[in-house]
């Protein structure tokens, strides 16, 4: 990966062998590797366990989640919020799995519009709750620093299953209670 990144610098009209640029193609592996860290992680492993049956049915949100990933179409950053909920069917899933299940598809080539379908489809299939609803807001690089270059565009994108999608009450309690001011 180093000497394709070399050779990048190279066809950009830059001098590898510069002072500034010596270690930048050992960097570049290093962040894109983290950045793309996803493709690697066992779902299973990540919620190791982390699943608990309890008699509970009322909805759980994690919100304000900060994520980050690579847009797939021009490898530039997006980033955002993403607000995750659901309504158990007596299986919950720790708290922590919530964010870390985000980062384990953010840190991949993505559309935004793929990862918000992943992160609830993968939230249904493991414990299988009434419903599941997740909403993501990211400002897009590629469309910030090219393109067409709107700075303050924000992209928002929604998956909801089950009782989100079917009962307009529970969706509307959901999308009222993640507008909310946080803590302060």
């Amino acid at each position: 990966m180093q000497e394709i990144i070399r050779q990048l610098l190279v066809e950009l009209g830059e001098d590898p062998s510069r002072e500034g640029l010596l270690d930048t193609p050992k960097r570049v592996e290093q962040a894109l590797t983290f950045l793309t860290s996803g493709y690697a992680a066992d779902v299973d492993a990540t919620l190791n366990n982390a699943l608990f049956s309890v008699d509970y049915n009322e909805m759980v949100i994690v919100r304000d989640i900060d994520f980050y990933s690579l847009c797939e179409h021009h490898l530039l950053p997006f980033f955002g919020k993403c607000h995750v909920a659901y309504i158990p069917q007596g299986r919950v899933l720790g708290l922590s799995k919530i964010p870390r299940l985000v980062d384990i598809f953010a840190r991949r080539l993505q559309i935004q519009e793929r990862l918000t379908n992943q992160i609830a489809e993968t939230i249904r299939e493991k414990i299988h709750p009434l419903g599941v609803a997740v909403v993501m807001e990211a400002s897009h690089l590629c469309m910030s620093m090219r393109g067409v270059e709107k700075q303050n565009s924000v992209a928002v994108t929604s998956a909801m299953l089950g009782t989100f999608r079917s009962d307009a009450r529970t969706r509307g309690e959901f999308l009222e209670l993640i507008r909310r001011p946080g803590h302060s």
